[in-house]
């Protein structure tokens, strides 16, 4: 797959980058090379290779899934305006 002029004008204006008459060449010969390389890495067997997140080995740390009130109440609500029986109160805004 090759780019034309007329796509690298196209692909800037979708960006909403302003590619100048003179840039387009330039650009036109990175995107080609871009997608040379992803079909060259279509050509990769992969096949039988684990999908990884990390180029490192790593497991997300796991806590307890259990509903908590936190505990403390009072702190949450300390910078509000306005509370009443550790709540925020906001005003009516649905008739």
């Amino acid at each position: 797959m090759s780019v034309d002029a007329q796509t690298v004008k196209r692909i800037g204006r979708l960006a909403r980058i302003r590619i100048e008459e003179n840039e387009v060449e330039k650009y036109q010969g990175e995107l080609n090379a871009i997608l040379g390389f992803i079909e060259q890495l279509g050509e990769v067997d992969v096949a039988g290779v684990v999908p990884m997140t990390s180029v490192t080995p790593m497991a997300l740390r796991r806590r307890e899934d259990k509903v908590t009130d936190g505990g403390y109440p009072e702190r949450i609500v300390a910078n509000a305006p306005l509370t009443e029986d550790n709540f925020f109160m906001v005003p009516k805004v649905i008739e």
